[in-house]
């Protein structure tokens, strides 16, 4: 991702997620860096900012899109998270077992 719009550092919160593109006529599969963050002085907002791999992408031009939470938002979407990767993870235990 050469071309990012988005500073990746040793901070970054996900510096190589799978991410999928998709538009009314396509559906295309990428990589896509996913950062959390809230600025260091007098902060109001918690900021979530996402990247998709441009480099062969045919559909969109290099852009990154950004959410802006108050703290209660950021908490319901962590928790929601949280929620769901529970699943995912007791999913996989249960298709793990069923495979032994």
């Amino acid at each position: 991702m050469a071309d990012r719009l988005m500073r990746v550092t040793a901070h970054t919160t996900l510096d190589l997620a799978d991410a999928v593109v998709t538009g009314h006529d396509f559906e295309d599969e990428r990589d896509a860096v996913v950062d959390a963050t809230a600025a260091r002085r007098q902060p109001d907002h918690v900021k979530l900012q996402f990247e998709l791999d441009n480099m062969s992408e045919t559909h969109l031009p290099a852009h990154m899109e950004e959410v802006r939470l108050t703290p209660d938002q950021a908490r319901a979407l962590a928790a929601d998270l949280e929620k769901h990767a529970d699943r995912v993870e007791e999913a996989a235990g249960e298709t793990d077992e069923a495979a032994e």
